[in-house]
């Protein structure tokens, strides 16, 4: 297990490119200056150890070298040992719409991308809980089994789109169904359910299945992502351009509406509670009221611990080719000579 402790260094690596670009400027123009002075072989008669091999050897060097920097300022971490840890908290399973009414923008930037804001604050608050994340349309998939590594919940969670699943609709039964699947029957940790959906359900057996779900002990809360005016489903290119609207079978233009009804039947099937997700603050602050008033469970789970550096290997390797760089000359040497490459001697 390894860490990158600060990535925005990465951007260092832009500077090869760069190097690049100067040095193929540097030698075009070389090139170009000394055929007006000179022919071919005037200049090779002139300076006949100049050797282009070498050059690209030396960029080459320095090219290494900026990559070598920048791995050393990321600061690469390796876990040296797993540890178990115990900890208390609840397991929470995030169920995310990923149909394509989700692309509606009755709320800014549009319901899917919101979701994934109110998710990833959520995340942002939690401490100590496990968390899961399955996607879900036509069909459920499961993008995230229950972990306490919260990093790869959000980047997991940042990959979810409309075009992940081939099935479409909108099935919450799936959902819930999947959910079962992932909570530990040995610990017996409280289990929460997060439906963040627009609530149009298609499958219409969601309220049942919830109701199957109280009885193993899984309490589901629903938010509520769109406006109950709804809203077209814009169609988009590449770019981010509105091409046209969805339409039904008829040419209508489909509107789609928040069903705050259906959210709110589900919720109460189990116990819990709908929210209505438009405030971010709002939903936050409801959240954490609903997960202080729960029983915290203790549950033992592995972690990588005892973290070391490791940026000072790269650091040593860019500092040693730097080094060969200053006593590596850009004459020939002997043996390059009668490899001829670059086809030099001819």
């Amino acid at each position: 297990m390894f860490q990158l402790e600060e990535k925005i260094w990465f951007w260092v690596l832009a500077a090869i490119p760069v190097l690049v670009l100067l040095f193929s400027v540097v030698q075009f123009w070389k090139i170009r200056t000394q055929k007006r002075f000179a022919t071919p072989e005037a200049l090779k008669k002139l300076s006949p150890n100049k050797s282009l091999f070498k050059s690209i050897l030396k960029l080459c060097l320095w090219c290494l070298s900026i990559a070598c920097i920048a791995l050393a300022l990321v600061n690469p971490k390796i876990g040296t040992k797993m540890e178990t840890v115990k900890r208390e908290g609840v397991d929470l399973v995030f169920a995310v719409d990923v149909s394509k009414s989700m692309l509606a923008e009755d709320i800014a930037p549009n319901r899917l991308e919101k979701a994934k804001q109110l998710v990833t604050q959520i995340i942002n608050n939690l401490a100590g809980d496990r968390i899961g994340i399955i996607a879900y349309a036509g069909k459920a998939f499961p993008q995230l089994p229950i972990t306490t590594d919260y990093a790869s919940a959000k980047m997991f969670l940042q990959n979810l789109n409309t075009n992940m699943l081939s099935s479409q609709g909108t099935a919450i039964n799936e959902a819930i169904n999947l959910a079962k699947t992932y909570y530990d029957n040995d610990q017996q940790t409280n289990r929460i359910l997060f439906i963040i959906s627009d609530g149009e359900d298609h499958s219409e057996e969601a309220v049942k299945v919830a109701e199957e779900a109280s009885k193993e002990g899984i309490r589901i809360f629903t938010i509520g992502i769109g406006d109950s005016e709804g809203a077209p489903i814009p169609e988009k290119n590449a770019q981010g351009i509105v091409l046209n609207y969805k339409k039904d079978q008829n040419g209508e233009t489909v509107i789609t509406k928040l069903d705050e009804n259906t959210l709110k039947a589900i919720a109460e099937q189990t116990n819990g509670k709908y929210i209505n997700g438009r405030i971010t603050s709002k939903v936050i602050e409801e959240v954490k009221n609903i997960l202080v008033e729960l029983e915290k469970k203790e549950f033992e789970t592995k972690e990588f611990a005892d973290f070391k550096d490791q940026f000072q290997w790269f650091l040593a390797f860019a500092i040693g080719l730097l080094f060969l760089d200053v006593f590596l000359l850009e004459r020939k040497t002997e043996w390059l000579k009668k490899l001829n490459l670059f086809n030099e001697n001819l």
